[in-house]
């Protein structure tokens, strides 16, 4: 569909897809590749199977019995092969497996457990899981296939091509497992991981639309914009309690469209919800019957996801700081590349009008506003805890106010308040914890490094 522009010609955002919830959710599940896998498995098998007998039916048809014997003696010869692969893919399966759950529980210990969806996530992983089930899948079913006769007169089913693919299959899952292990082995570097979850939460903020107009957090009250006139309705969650995932977009701004209203989410994503919470205002008009059915345009689950959640990025590379600065790890070399990641994604939003995010239909009207946090929340998430837990560590203390001075030269007068408010805290609260002189003004002198 390509993206949206603003009157000014700034982009706004790509139009959201209908089914881009769904795609996110299947992506944070660890089900659905291997059993799509075992599925496209089965019904190659039947094809293959089906190609076997009509070659076998066209060989005999041509009175070609030397032809049948020829490849019956190959298939007998694969046969070997296909036995051999099938008792061996489950114990690379197992190895699989193994890697994984080691690589998720270090993870976990070593950095933070919201890191742990990065694993699920990996499409490497699923791929290798999917393939080494499929092969062994298709070893198995190949093996039904052989006949026990001997005698090319007799014989009823001669799989070659079945063989063949289940060959093919083997050295894709070679493929596949040295791809598998680099791909590991990357997950378990912090300096990678930091960089993925940044890179997901840039991804959030490139999707969101840009609108001049939103500049400012949208209010609970009954009012919150004159554009958006009266608030006439509230539709209260009805589910099970959770944490608000993701909403679908692209189908609320088309009922909202439809009824002629304007539709605003009460709850930020990522915020807890329980049943009875406001989930959704009406405004612009009455709340027509059809819009009954907006709790089923709600995702909540029981954490948060990246697909829609503007600040969980900053929460991940801060839970990830925090733990890198505790007394059990104490490694503040972390902490720094965790900060130099909240200073990136800070710098990208850091001329994006927040608060809020108008979605609006295909003429231009606004039709859905979407809470998100303002420039001050997400400087506070980033800063708050790190700053706290920081102060012995001069390295980060030295990290923290070079990336403060980076940003306080990057954003416009009117944000540099909450940037200034953090530096000045940070720098009291070394002076009150540090009593000599020289290593006070050590750790209070900007470096981008840390302490290179």
């Amino acid at each position: 569909m390509g993206d949206w522009k603003t009157t000014d010609g700034l982009p706004r955002g790509r139009r959201p897809r209908a089914l881009s919830p769904l795609r996110e959710h299947l992506r944070d599940t660890f089900w659905f590749a291997p059993t799509a896998a075992l599925v496209l498995v089965l019904v190659v098998w039947m094809a293959a199977s089906a190609a076997d007998d009509a070659i076998l039916t066209a060989l005999r048809d041509a009175g070609d019995e030397e032809a049948v014997s020829d490849l019956l003696g190959i298939a007998e010869d694969a046969k070997t092969v296909v036995t051999t692969i099938s008792a061996a893919m489950m114990t690379f399966i197992g190895v699989v497996f193994s890697i994984s759950l080691v690589a998720v529980q270090m993870a976990a210990g070593q950095f933070s457990p919201r890191v742990v969806r990065i694993f699920v996530r990996s499409r490497i992983t699923k791929a290798t899981f999917a393939v080494f089930l499929a092969t062994f899948v298709q070893s198995l079913l190949v093996l039904t296939s052989y006949d026990s006769q001997r005698d090319p007169a007799l014989v009823s089913s001669i799989p070659l091509i079945q063989s063949v693919l289940t060959l093919i299959l083997v050295g894709l899952s070679v493929i596949l497992f040295v791809m598998y292990v680099n791909s590991t082995l990357r997950l378990m570097r912090i300096a990678h991981v930091v960089d993925l979850i940044t890179t997901e939460a840039l991804r959030v903020v490139t999707r969101m639309p840009l609108d001049i107009s939103a500049k400012e957090p949208v209010g609970p009250g009954p009012s919150p914009s004159p554009d958006l006139g009266p608030e006439t309705a509230r539709f209260a969650h009805h589910g099970r309690g959770g944490v608000l995932r993701d909403i679908d977009i692209a189908r609320l701004v088309r009922m909202a469209r439809q009824h002629g209203v304007v539709l605003r989410l009460v709850p930020r994503i990522g915020d807890f919800v329980v049943p009875g919470t406001p989930v959704f205002a009406v405004h612009g008009g009455p709340a027509p019957k059809g819009l009954r059915s907006l709790g089923f345009q709600v995702s909540v689950g029981a954490e948060r996801t990246f697909h829609q959640d503007l600040g969980f990025g900053l929460r991940q590379l801060s839970d990830i700081a925090l733990r890198a600065l505790s007394p059990a790890v104490n490694d503040p070399t972390t902490a720094v590349q965790a900060v130099d990641r909240i200073v990136q994604f800070l710098s990208s939003v850091a001329r994006r009008p927040l608060g809020a995010v108008l979605h609006r239909d295909r003429q231009g009207t606004v039709r859905l506003v979407q809470p998100v946090p303002d420039w001050t929340e997400l400087v506070d998430l980033g800063f708050t805890e790190i700053r706290v837990y920081s102060v012995a560590s001069p390295q980060v203390t030295r990290r923290l106010l070079a990336g403060l001075d980076d940003l306080l030269a990057a954003v416009a007068e009117e944000r540099r308040a909450p940037l200034v408010r953090h530096r000045t805290l940070l720098t009291q609260a070394v002076e009150r914890a540090v009593p000599e002189p020289a290593d006070r003004a050590f750790a209070l002198h900007p470096d981008r490094q840390g302490i290179g």
